[in-house]
């Protein structure tokens, strides 16, 4: 193995464990530390191949206390997936290993294959992506597994909720009312449950908008059983903060533009929606500070929550 810088150093035990699931003859030749992850560690594995080419893999460790005690139910939720959509037509790396408890490595980890591509953030090409993500969104909801993943489980509760500074608080209030409520009935679906930009592999670079395509969709570890409205309202949040919230709010309209299909009550669609703006209050300083990281230097915390507060207040008006 090469030199590589010791801050994405492969542990000594992981090291071993990804040596043994290698083919006879190849070897790691370099490590790449992977940007862009809140909750994983994320290393390219670059492998030298016995004929003297090279593959990727990467690996995924949990090593946050906080997501440590989380990481097996996360990691058998990702083995699951790509071993499912390996048969489907989704983009999704495929498994190499897993080892959800620590058995083998320092702290929980996955193997997977490695993705041509890289996620796009930026404003600039929006326009062209926007239908692509609609339309691989419809296709995830397509699949039909033998066996169900646990049922989604919701990321915020009315107690929780963090209202923007500046915002109007009996606007935020009645959304937070919204919430209080049970949520409606629905048709499950499987659910990526992190659907949204920063998960999504697009070509590069595009030589032109009419090139754009998807090249794959990662990080499915909170892979989910429930309402395709709740993937919907999850990337149309993201959208809405990304890009601003006339984003956010035209997502649901392309979703079913592509083929999707949601709940039949427009006030059952945005009790989701509404949900996941709320949700998104919770994480504004951690998700903006990702964003800047990848280049998106203008989104401050403030910027973000200004866009989540017209966002919120735009589902509110809706609602009536």
């Amino acid at each position: 193995m090469t030199n590589h810088d010791e801050a994405v150093a492969v542990r000594p035990l992981t090291l071993a464990w990804v040596g043994r699931h290698l083919d006879v003859g190849e070897r790691i030749v370099r490590v790449q530390e992977l940007q862009g992850g809140i909750t994983a560690e994320m290393r390219r594995l670059t492998i030298r191949t016995r004929d003297g080419g090279t593959r990727d893999l990467v690996l995924r460790s949990f090593v946050d206390p906080f997501y440590v005690e989380r990481a097996d139910d996360w990691l058998n939720r990702e083995a699951g997936a790509l071993t499912l959509l390996a048969g489907t037509g989704v983009r999704a790396p495929g498994l190499v290993a897993v080892d959800p408890t620590a058995a083998h490595c320092e702290y929980p980890s996955l193997l997977m294959t490695h993705l041509a591509g890289r996620t796009v953030l930026d404003d600039e090409g929006l326009e062209a992506r926007f239908p692509l993500l609609a339309r691989q969104l419809v296709a995830i909801h397509a699949v039909r597994p033998a066996e169900r993943p646990p049922e989604y489980a919701a990321l915020t509760t009315a107690d929780t909720v963090v209202t923007p500074k500046g915002a109007d608080a009996t606007i935020w209030a009645a959304a937070i009312n919204v919430i209080r409520n049970p949520a409606p009935p629905y048709e499950g679906r499987f659910l990526h449950r992190d659907f949204q930009p920063g998960n999504v592999l697009f070509n590069v670079p595009p030589s032109r908008s009419a090139d754009t395509r998807i090249t794959g969709v990662v990080d499915w570890a909170a892979t989910s059983w429930g309402p395709a409205d709740l993937d919907v309202a999850h990337c149309s949040t993201n959208l809405a903060l990304l890009h601003g919230p006339a984003w956010g709010l035209r997502f649901a309209e392309a979703y079913e533009e592509a083929g999707g299909v949601l709940a039949a009550a427009a006030s059952e669609r945005l009790y989701w929606q509404v949900r996941d703006g709320l949700a998104a209050s919770e994480e504004v300083q951690q998700v903006a500070q990702l964003w800047r990281g990848e280049g998106r230097t203008e989104l401050t915390t403030r910027a973000v929550e200004e866009r989540l507060d017209a966002y919120v207040t735009t589902l509110m008006d809706a609602l009536g």
